[in-house]
């Protein structure tokens, strides 16, 4: 076993002796601050009570202990793995020392080696073995953040001057290299060294032979960049045509507002010209033949010179910080961080010292927290800077016309103890930080909806955009489970083109795609992150729907009047109803009106209008007593009662217990009871049942008129209720005896009849 594996086994076994004759160890186990990539833990909280350097710098030696390998290379890996971590330890005395002394600890390579230089108990000095040790700590990881498209080839220059100076031949740097990668690579996943092996090898082979790959495009790095955000099923080409004809726009507007249009057949000198085959830099200074601006020119070319201060500096925590974020996203920050002046919304140490890292540490570090015990992305944090962001256009980064907000700003610094390090983080104002805190706090609480609310008002969010604010996932995973009662709506399906409202999780899409082939699915959501989701499912799951961010009070805004064949609100209409305010009030049959008028607009004649929600029960004067099993359970009612936003619910409490109440305000309790706590304070903001049958029948004719007739309508009790509160409540008559429930849904089909009005 290894000498370092011993010390660390007897430091786990409480032999304190041994760690102070282990300068590295010392360092590793004192470590009072938790330094460490976020993407590699479970939980924040077991931060406190574990120390996952000293685990990762195990598990990295447990894999060098167990190759075979000759003396001399074990020898020194063993060594480079022991010190390469220990810019993430020492107490917070020392780590203030440290950087008085000039040791960069936020460029944690280098920091190693720094302290390997100093602390190092070899004995030996200026010799080429200690040489060669002190370049692998320095380089220590490169190899894998260059896959990542994190750190461009030449941070590994100092190893090809290994081989330069003969210190090593090129074989003996490279059956160092890749045993050294196997270890730092394994011991973050196992499943990741074999996905990259071959990749590591070729790349070894590159720096040990002194070739020289590539060089990366803007393009090729931001794919790299995003590897894990396409492995959820980015759509990575696309969304990259996106943003790169956004540029182009800008720049267009730019050159014509400031009356610069070039003569066709002009030049344009792009500094370090790209090649529009390979996207790859060509010679320095080559003049770039463009058309007049209003015509054809390289694609990218404003995204590719908008990135190429980036060429050459090191990302770190980029993917860890960013990967939640969309590409569009993503680049909007890259373009900020490499804002090189002072503004209002930047504060930075000048320096003359060029920029060779960008840090996004802190943004990391602020972006997460646990959740139910698990490391989770802060969405409340990720919601405000996703809208800060997408309002944020193109041409206001490093201008003065950015809009400003008083809750919000980006932040792009230096520090004099890493004077060639940029940290780009967002900072909150106070207010907000603690009333994100009170949300967090707040959360499976009756307080929880409050405070989300204020958080709405804070930053101008829109409610009915983040129906599930924390459990979306969770939501859309549950809608993913909804296809067998969904089916039923696919045999009123008509026309060619199908628009789902509020797709969810996209079972509606999936069904109409896989058994009406013929059919056209379109899911339309206003909620961002679930468009997101969904394409990202259409990636990852090759399908041919489509999904467009829209209002469903306003669907003439995103297809042609008179071209849809049939429009679906399934289980939609009843949160339309519940959270879009019309005309200052929620609960507000308006809205229901609008959606309605919004779909029949835009259907062909022919077409259909497909209703899947909730229905209240008739007569509506009907009561119903209902007896808890469990004394607890009562209390539910009391805080429903408090929390119900829809209307006020009237609660009589009769003999044994029991209570009697109007039998839709009785289910519409029971439809919240029968999701459970976590669901809760969503569920309480939403009325499920707004129309009786006939009132329904009646309301669809007062708004659509005497063009829409209704070919189906039928109501029935959807499957679960019964057996989720089996075992909980008594459902009774007003005379004490067990009755079924009444229907909780309705499915209700409109037909448009009149002549054909279709816009081509």
């Amino acid at each position: 076993m290894l000498t370092s594996l011993k010390a660390i086994e007897a430091y786990r076994r409480g032999a304190e002796p041994q760690v102070p004759a282990y300068t590295w160890l010392r360092f590793l186990v004192s470590a009072e601050e938790r330094i460490v990539n976020l993407e590699r833990i479970r939980s924040i909280h077991e931060l406190a009570d574990a120390n996952p350097v000293l685990d990762y710098v195990e598990r990295t030696l447990r894999i060098l202990d167990g190759l075979k390998l000759s003396f001399w290379v074990k020898e020194i890996l063993e060594t480079v793995l022991v010190w390469s971590e220990t810019a993430k330890g020492g107490t917070v005395r020392q780590r203030m020392q440290w950087q008085a002394d000039g040791i960069n600890l936020f460029v944690h390579n280098l920091g190693s080696a720094q302290l390997f230089d100093r602390f190092n108990e070899m004995g030996e000095t200026g010799t080429d073995k200690l040489l060669v040790i002190r370049t692998l700590i320095e380089t220590h990881g490169l190899i894998g953040q260059h896959i990542r498209g994190e750190v461009p080839f030449e941070g590994n220059e100092p190893l090809r001057e290994i081989v330069k100076r003969g210190l090593l031949t090129s074989e003996e740097l490279q059956s160092l290299l890749i045993p050294l990668n196997h270890c730092i690579i394994g011991a973050v996943s196992p499943e990741l060294w074999s996905a990259v092996r071959s990749e590591v090898e070729e790349l070894t082979g590159h720096i040990s032979s002194g070739e020289q790959p590539g060089v990366w495009s803007v393009r090729e790095r931001l794919r790299k960049l995003r590897s894990g955000s396409i492995r959820q099923g980015e759509n990575f080409e696309a969304e990259y045509e996106k943003v790169a004809e956004a540029l182009e726009e800008t720049e267009r507007v730019r050159v014509d507002e400031a009356g610069e249009g070039m003569p066709q057949g002009g030049q344009v000198f792009v500094g370090e010209a790209l090649d529009a085959g390979t996207g790859q830099t060509g010679q320095p200074a080559r003049a770039k033949q463009a058309e007049h601006i209003g015509q054809a020119r390289y694609p990218g070319l404003a995204l590719e010179r908008a990135l190429q201060p980036l060429a050459g500096k090191t990302l770190w925590y980029v993917e860890s910080a960013l990967q939640e974020f969309s590409l569009e996203e993503v680049v909007k920050v890259f373009m900020l961080a490499l804002q090189t002046g002072a503004t209002a919304d930047s504060a930075m140490t000048m320096t003359d010292e060029p920029v060779h890292h960008i840090s996004f540490e802190r943004l990391m570090n602020a972006m997460y927290y646990d959740y139910k015990g698990v490391k989770k992305i802060n969405v409340y944090k990720k919601r405000i800077i996703e809208k800060f962001l997408r309002e944020l256009a193109f041409e206001h980064i490093g201008s003065s016309g950015a809009p400003v907000n008083p809750h919000l700003a980006y932040k792009v610094e230096r520090s004099p103890s890493a004077a060639d390090t940029v940290f780009f983080t967002f900072e909150f104002s106070a207010a907000a930080e603690k009333l994100i805190e009170f949300c967090m706090e707040a959360e499976k609480s009756p307080l929880y909806e409050k405070a989300v609310l204020l958080l709405f008002d804070l930053f101008e969010l829109r409610r009915d955009a983040y129906d599930r604010f924390h459990n979306e996932e969770e939501y859309l995973e549950t809608m993913n489970r909804t296809a067998d009662y969904k089916s039923v709506m696919l045999e009123f399906i008509t026309g060619e083109k199908v628009l789902d409202i509020g797709p969810g999780g996209g079972v509606m899409l999936d069904l109409i795609e896989q058994r009406l082939p013929d059919k056209q699915p379109v899911g339309i959501d206003i909620s961002t992150n679930v468009i997101e989701a969904l394409n990202r499912k259409k990636q990852l799951e090759g399908h041919r729907w489509e999904v467009l961010k829209g209002d469903a009070l306003n669907l003439k805004d995103y297809v042609h009047p008179g071209t849809v064949g049939t429009v679906i609100f399934s289980s939609i209409l009843h949160e339309l109803y519940s959270y879009i305010e019309w005309n200052g009030s929620r609960f507000n049959l308006d809205t229901v009106a609008a959606a309605l008028r919004s779909a029949f607009d835009v259907l062909a004649a022919g077409g259909r209008i497909i209703i899947r929600d909730g229905i209240m029960t008739e007569p509506a004067e009907m009561k119903r007593r209902i007896r808890f099993l469990a004394q607890e359970d009562k209390e539910w009612l009391l805080r429903y009662t408090g929390d119900f936003a829809g209307r006020q619910i009237q609660v009589e409490y009769v003999e044994n217990g029991d209570v009697m109440m109007p039998v839709n305000d009785a289910m519409e309790f029971l439809y919240t009871y029968t999701w459970g706590e976590g669901a809760y304070v969503h569920e309480v903001q939403e009325q499920f049942g707004y129309f009786t049958p006939s009132g329904y029948a009646d309301f669809i004719g007062k708004v659509l008129g005497p063009e829409a007739v209704i070919v189906e309508f039928r109501h029935f009790l959807q499957e679960g209720y019964t057996d989720a509160l089996a075992g909980k409540v008594v459902f009774m008559d007003e005379k004490g005896a067990p009755v079924p429930l009444p229907d909780s849904t309705c499915l209700i089909v409109i037909e448009k009849r009149g002549e054909t009005h279709l816009d081509n």
